[in-house]
């Protein structure tokens, strides 16, 4: 044995190059590929590259398949953002790839195998030295998955399976071991230091440049976006010390030219857009309300269809968006809805956080929505998991009384912390809404899918619970939130039933009652006055009696279903 030239990335999502340096794009990396060839390299990747982009939108990532392909390499890590578009997709990418996809302390519960048909390891042999790889992941992503419920998965420790498929490994004659991982960078040190068997860790899902070595051994994250990659040298040097290792940074900058072939695949991908907008995503029931003048001044149906996908493809108890993210400032007509109406709606790659929040903070994010009104702002609130009312008569912020916000079915606690779902932009302190930049980040833009997928895996699912599509591996983005899905799994533990599939039956059940693709104004945002505000706080402590003004003064408001339900919770 002598040496080994790895090749290695991460985390991919726009195949074409950038403006600014470094410049990147597949057909640079495949470039530079080629002019390693003398050095007989091994090329590996360590996971994302279905999602997120705007090609991705249109395509689903398959766009990746030919450059993946085309840049050679030979064995990849499934990144979260890969299972953005559901594990039945994924399986199908992922056969369509020459190479293998690993997976090795993920199993599907139905039938204990990796999950999306990932392999446990892989052995290579590269010109006589073999090579051993495994591919592992930390538990915390996998509850971010929006297509796939993590109560469905089996999730292996990665240091317990890191030693234990080193050990057979190296039974089968491994003489050097890589991790590829996509894990946060304080689990893949974990990881080095407790699994001493594995030569080198070659990490994802951060997408800065590091290099650390733990314990002589190496943890490397090679950037992002086809802009970076490292060029790995080990060394065998003998059996008390194992092998050395050198790391050199690629920054493919313009002054690398782009490889013709692959330069061939991203511009035919690119004019293959077009052909892709009028696929239909599915059939609404009803109208969607998406003129400025409507969803920037009240709460619509197509703000409460969005943000009601968003409370069940993540784990938040409510969601905010700012009206500006709808912008299609039309009246979408019932029937058959298009890829092209969804980016007229969300024309933009949105990426989405979690965020924590009290309720004070809460609190402050709503008066803001509202504190322009009348004026059709962007910044005012569309939300979900929430109702609250707005007296537009009283001074800026002054203007939401918070006696009156309700999470659900419970009236809005102050010191209560909550989780909420909404744009990265807004968390950043825009539109107005600076109280979230003091609010600290649950799950960042990288873990959570963007708003368009979420969307668009919404109306797949639609279609798999009507029976119009098939699901292979019986995964798919829920119907149901999670607070209603955590809920069935609470009644079923305390009904001394410990069986997953009893808990699949109740959320199907639950899904039975929905009325699909029919999204409706429900009473989540209420413009009060002075009257509606003293009746309601009344109705809420127990203080009014309740005769036939006061019910005439609940039935007056402008949304009679949600006063109605306000003077019947007394």
């Amino acid at each position: 044995m002598s040496s080994v030239t790895i090749l290695h990335f991460n985390d991919v999502y726009n195949i074409d190059g950038q403006k600014d340096e470094p410049k990147g794009g597949a057909a640079r990396m495949k470039s530079y590929i080629q002019s390693q060839e003398s050095c007989n390299p091994i090329v590996l990747f360590s996971g994302d590259a279905l999602n997120p982009s705007l090609l991705s939108i249109f395509l689903k990532g398959e766009q990746m398949i030919p450059v993946l392909n085309e840049l050679n390499v030979k064995a990849a890590v499934y990144g979260n953002h890969d299972f953005d578009f559901g594990v039945d997709h994924l399986e199908e990418f992922s056969s369509r790839c020459n190479f293998p996809w690993l997976l090795s302390n993920v199993a599907d519960a139905v039938n204990n195998v990796p999950l999306a048909n990932g392999e446990l390891y892989s052995l290579i042999d590269h010109f006589g030295i073999k090579i051993g790889i495994i591919g592992l992941v930390e538990e915390e992503w996998i509850e971010t998955l929006s297509t796939v419920d993590p109560q469905d998965l089996i999730f292996t420790d990665f240091v317990k399976c890191g030693n234990e498929l080193c050990r057979m490994l190296r039974e089968k004659g491994a003489d050097l071991i890589v991790a590829l991982t996509h894990m946060r960078l304080p689990n893949d040190t974990k990881l080095a230091e407790e699994v001493e068997d594995i030569d080198i860790v070659l990490a994802g899902h951060d997408h800065d440049y590091e290099i650390v070595e733990v314990n002589n051994t190496y943890v490397v994250k090679s950037g992002t976006d086809f802009r970076n990659m490292s060029k790995i040298i080990l060394t065998y040097n003998n059996a008390s010390t194992g092998w050395s290792v050198e790391v050199e940074k690629v920054d493919l900058d313009s002054s690398i030219k782009e490889e013709m072939t692959m330069k061939d695949i991203v511009q035919e991908h690119l004019e293959s857009v077009e052909s892709k907008m009028d696929v239909v995503l599915g059939s609404m029931n009803v109208e969607l309300e998406g003129r400025f003048s409507a969803v920037r001044t009240q709460e619509t149906n197509l703000g409460n269809f969005i943000g009601d996908i968003i409370l069940t493809a993540t784990k938040a108890d409510v969601s905010i968006l700012n009206s500006g993210t709808l912008r299609s400032d039309r009246l979408h007509p019932k029937g058959e809805f298009k890829l092209r109406d969804l980016l007229t709606i969300l024309p933009l790659v949105d990426p989405l956080v979690i965020i924590s929040c009290t309720g004070r903070q809460l609190h402050a994010a709503l008066e803001n929505g509202v504190s322009k009104y009348p004026v059709k702002e962007g910044r005012f609130p569309q939300v979900a998991g929430l109702s609250f009312g707005f007296n537009p008569s009283m001074p800026r912020g002054q203007r939401v009384p918070f006696q009156l916000i309700k999470i659900h079915e419970e009236y809005l606690d102050l010191d209560k912390t909550y989780t909420v779902a909404t744009k990265e932009y807004l968390s950043l302190g825009k539109d107005g809404y600076d109280v979230f930049k003091d609010c600290p980040i649950v799950e960042s833009s990288e873990t959570c899918a963007t708003l368009s997928t979420m969307v668009r895996n919404h109306f797949e699912a639609v279609e798999i619970h009507l029976g119009k599509r098939k699901c292979r591996s019986g995964h798919r983005q829920s119907l149901v939130t999670l607070i209603a899905r955590e809920e069935i799994t609470k009644q079923i533990e305390e009904s001394g039933v410990q069986h997953r599939f009893v808990r699949q039956q109740s959320i199907h059940e639950m899904e039975e009652e929905l009325n699909f693709l029919a999204p409706k104004v429900d009473g989540r945002i209420l413009l009060l006055t002075d009257e509606k505000t003293t009746v309601m706080r009344a109705l809420k402590d127990g203080h009014l009696h309740r005769n036939l003004s006061d019910l005439k003064e609940c039935l007056s408001s402008s949304s009679t279903t949600s006063l109605s339900s306000s003077c019947a919770d007394d």
